[in-house]
C-alpha cells in the first residue's frame, strides 16, 4: 500500500509543476512550456537516478531494446499530451483543464487490462466512479463554451493513458523487484529523449520558442524540479501498482488544483463542481482498498 502516499505525494507536486508551467505559456508557447519540464527536470532526474543507484544492491537492470522502445512511446506520448494539458488550460482555467484530463484514469485501466494487469472489482468501481464524478465536476456551463477546451484535454487524458503504462512495462522489464531504482533509471531516459527531441524540433521549427525557454531558466528551474520530482513519484508507483487504481488515487490531484487556482489565480468553482469532488474522493478510496 506504499504506492498510495507516494502517488498523493506526485498529484501534489504535479499541481506545482502546471502552476510553474502554466506561467510560462505566453512567451514560450504550448511546446515550449511542455520542453520546460523535461529540459530543467533532467538534472534534477539524474540526481535523483544516482541516489537510488547508490542506495540498491544487487540491482541488474535489463536495459534491452524493449525496454528502450517503451520509453520512446511514453515520452512521445507524454510530450503530446502535456502540451494539448496546457493548451487546455489555456482555454478554460487551471482546475478544469487539470479536470478534463483525468479521462485517463479509465484509459489507462482498459489500457492496463490488456497489457495483464488485474483490478478487483471495487478498484474497477473506484476508477469508475473516480472518472464519472471527475467528468461530472469538469462539465462545461455556460453559454460561451469553448468546447476545444475539452477536446485537448480529453487528447491529454488519452496521451497520459498510453505513457504510464509504457512507463509501468518499461520500470518492469528494467528490474521488476526494485521499484525505485528502476523507476528514476526509466525517468532520466526518457526525459533525456523528450529534451532532446524538443530542442531538435523547436531548433528547427520555432527558435523564438526555443529562445524564450532558454531566457526564463530561472522560474524553469522550479518547474524542472517539481516536474522531475512528481514524476520519480509517479513512476514509483507505477512500478509497484497497476496504473488504474494510481491514476484514480490520482484525482486527489483536482481539489488541489482548484485550491491552488483560487489562491493563484482566483478562480471559483460551483457548489455543484465541489460535489463532484466529494464523488470523486469516494472513487479515490475504492481504488486505492480494493
Amino acid at each position: 500500500m506504499l504506492w498510495i502516499p507516494i502517488t498523493i505525494g506526485a498529484a501534489t507536486l504535479q499541481v506545482a509543476r502546471n502552476g510553474a508551467q502554466r506561467g510560462l505559456l505566453e512567451g514560450a508557447g504550448p511546446w515550449g512550456a511542455t520542453l520546460v519540464r523535461f529540459l530543467f527536470g533532467l538534472p534534477f532526474s539524474a540526481l535523483f537516478a544516482a541516489f537510488a543507484l547508490a542506495v540498491s544492491s544487487r540491482a541488474h537492470l535489463a536495459l534491452d531494446a524493449r525496454f528502450l522502445l517503451a520509453c520512446a512511446l511514453g515520452g512521445a506520448a507524454q510530450i503530446a499530451a502535456t502540451a494539448a494539458l496546457l493548451v487546455s488550460m489555456r482555454r478554460s482555467s487551471f482546475a478544469l483543464g487539470t479536470v478534463f484530463q483525468q479521462s485517463s484514469i479509465p484509459l489507462a485501466a482498459l489500457m492496463g487490462l490488456a497489457l495483464g494487469d488485474r483490478l478487483h472489482v471495487r478498484q474497477w468501481l473506484g476508477v469508475t466512479l473516480a472518472a464519472l464524478a471527475i467528468g461530472l465536476l469538469g462539465w462545461p456551463r455556460g453559454r460561451m463554451v469553448d468546447w476545444s477546451a475539452a477536446l485537448f484535454g480529453l487528447l491529454a487524458g488519452l496521451g497520459f493513458a498510453l505513457a504510464s503504462n509504457a512507463y509501468r512495462q518499461a520500470a518492469l522489464g528494467l528490474d521488476p523487484t526494485h521499484a525505485f531504482l528502476a523507476a528514476q533509471v526509466t525517468l532520466v531516459i526518457v526525459q533525456a529523449l523528450q529534451s532532446a527531441a524538443l530542442v531538435i524540433g523547436l531548433a528547427i521549427v520555432d527558435r523564438p520558442a526555443l529562445r524564450a525557454v532558454l531566457r526564463s531558466w530561472r522560474p524553469s528551474l522550479a518547474a524542472g524540479f517539481f516536474g522531475a520530482a512528481a514524476s520519480g513519484l509517479w513512476f514509483t508507483a507505477f512500478a509497484m501498482a497497476p496504473v488504474g487504481p494510481v491514476r484514480a488515487v490520482g484525482v486527489v490531484e483536482a481539489p488541489i488544483a482548484a485550491l491552488a487556482g483560487r489562491r493563484w489565480f482566483a478562480e471559483r468553482l460551483s457548489p455543484g463542481q465541489w460535489l463532484g469532488g466529494a464523488a470523486a474522493a469516494l472513487g479515490v478510496a475504492l481504488a486505492a482498498l480494493g
